[in-house]
């Protein structure tokens, strides 16, 4: 962890970010424990990975507690949430991060058990882990933060369209998630990265695609995990978005401007 702004409503606050152990994931795991947050950070295949994020948290000073599960598997993503309530006696706020888009398949190509495990894991994910944690987040307000994508903006690249429509079920969960939860005092809203050089990109990319997004973006670059943790920042934070609900933020360079 590195020198980093101070948001000091922030520190103290117990935080389950999904699919931490990699990319955007990771940052943020790194990032809200620079913040003196509480942080449980899920994973699911990636151990190695996520006990060493864990590791370098400890060693800083943070704290941090590792939850495994299939972000896929409801009960599973139920378990995590108890998992880092019951450790830090609270939970303040989820970021649904976890997500894949499994593979590229065309739409004319789509069977329904692709469809099944990229909805699974994108959307239906989104809903199961945030009713999980509602019971927690009522009892002193809170906020859930969505990872969706510029795909649902667009509609996808090449093999990847249904992927961009899970996101864009997740933008829309957010909005009736805000609606519903309002009332809690539980803030909802989401982060839509574009490209972003992660592991992500390293799988999924098509050949030349990074290339062409870093020529053609009026900032002349892809994003990196880290150009992403600030906006998740912002909207955990009551001190800078306490008035802010039901809103995406686009992380993209300017490749697309709603």
């Amino acid at each position: 962890m590195t020198d980093t702004l101070t948001i000091p409503d922030l520190r103290g606050k117990a935080v389950l970010i999904t699919g931490a152990s990699s990319g955007i994931g990771a940052a943020l795991a790194y990032a809200f424990a620079a913040q003196g947050a509480l942080v449980g950070l899920h994973y699911n295949s990636n151990t190695e990975a996520a006990h060493a994020i864990a590791r370098d948290i400890e060693q800083a000073g943070g704290a941090v507690v590792l939850a495994q599960g299939d972000a896929a598997v409801s009960e599973e993503m139920a378990a995590a949430v108890e998992k880092v309530a019951k450790t830090f006696g609270r939970l303040d706020g989820v970021v649904n991060n976890a997500g894949s888009m499994i593979a590229r398949v065309l739409y004319e190509e789509m069977t329904d058990e692709h469809y099944d495990k990229v909805m699974d894991v994108n959307a239906r994910s989104v809903i199961s882990t945030s009713r999980a944690a509602l019971p927690h987040l009522k009892k002193q307000g809170g906020f859930i933060v969505n990872t969706t994508s510029v795909a649902a903006r667009t509609g996808g690249t090449a093999g990847s369209g249904v992927y961009g429509s899970s996101k864009a079920f997740v933008a829309a969960v957010t909005k009736g998630m805000a609606l519903e939860f309002g009332k809690h005092n539980i803030r909802v809203n989401a982060v839509a990265p574009g490209v972003i050089t992660t592991p992500f990109q390293d799988k999924y990319a098509l050949p030349g695609q990074l290339d062409s997004v870093a020529g053609s973006v009026p900032l002349q670059r892809t994003g990196t995990a880290q150009d992403c943790v600030g906006a998740y920042l912002f909207l955990a934070s009551d001190m800078l978005s306490g008035y802010v609900t039901g809103q995406t933020i686009d992380v993209n360079g300017g490749q697309f401007m709603p």
